[in-house]
């Protein structure tokens, strides 16, 4: 079990004065089995109201307006989290379950696609001769790893709103890309998969009191019986060093941070998230 002291910090700067703001931000970390919350912390300045709730999804947003006149806006989340690994699989449901009305009907948000998630006919096909002669449990990770070996990471070439096809045709892309295109490719065999936004922290044995430069991440889940995290990017399954913060279709169910603004076109954005291992 590792306890993870996690800052991330969000700045904008303004041309001009901005003369009204309108946020969420989804920037805390769920409590959950294998995952504890023990210190948590949003403050934004300046701000004139805020609001915490559980979307539909259970993620917990923080909603804010500033209605002052201002050219910045900071946004610190801190947080102290138990992340313990997780254990394989227990429980492995047949096709013919996973593929029958019950399961359908009950899980069919994530056997959906949207846009950002379609998977093109290559991918279909990939996918389908992945999972080919394997179990349900078995064949998702065997589609993650397939789908992942035919793309390169490269930081900048899309948007976190890029279409998976997109990103596909260009071979390249980051985390979320990555999972967009696994989550299209996982449904197309009948498996639902879910989107996971959280941290990574990049030096799981790194040593106690030791901060590094984290990021923000994104991975998958699929149920074939139970929930499973796997992170495609890395090729892992999701364990101490993946921190949730919410779950969705896509990313446009658990964006960090979304708003509207009355004011100039945002003249800077920082964006730093610190970890620093406790114990």
């Amino acid at each position: 079990m590792s306890r993870l002291r996690i800052v991330h910090t969000s700045a904008f700067r303004y041309t001009e004065p901005v003369q009204a703001s309108y946020n969420e931000a989804r920037v805390t970390p769920l409590s959950q089995p294998g995952q504890s919350v023990l210190e948590t912390r949003v403050d934004v300045q300046p701000q004139t109201w805020s609001h915490g709730y559980r979307d539909y999804w259970g993620t917990h947003v923080t909603a804010f307006e500033v209605l002052a006149p201002h050219r910045s806006l900071l946004l610190t989340a801190e947080h102290v989290v138990e992340v313990a690994g997780r254990s394989a699989p227990s429980a492995d449901v047949g096709w013919d379950l996973l593929r029958g009305p019950e399961v359908r009907d009950r899980l069919a948000e994530f056997l959906a696609d949207g846009p950002t998630t379609a998977a093109p006919d290559d991918v279909v096909a990939l996918a389908r001769a992945a999972a080919d002669g394997l179990a349900p449990a078995a064949a998702a990770e065997a589609v993650c790893r397939a789908v992942r070996e035919e793309l390169d990471y490269i930081p900048g070439v899309t948007s976190v709103h890029t279409p998976a096809a997109e990103a596909w045709e260009a071979r390249t892309g980051v985390c979320q890309d990555m999972a967009h295109l696994v989550l299209g490719a996982l449904r197309s065999v009948g498996v639902p998969a879910r989107y996971v936004s959280g941290y990574l922290n990049p030096d799981a044995t790194g040593e106690v009191g030791s901060t590094v430069t984290g990021e923000s991440h994104a991975w998958v889940e699929w149920w074939t019986g139970e929930w499973y995290g796997f992170d495609p990017t890395n090729r892992v399954p999701a364990g101490e060093q993946h921190v949730v913060l919410g779950r969705g279709r896509s990313y446009d169910d658990v964006p960090p941070l979304r708003g509207i603004y009355a004011g100039p076109q945002t003249e800077d954005l920082y964006v730093e998230v610190r970890i620093t291992r406790e114990a």
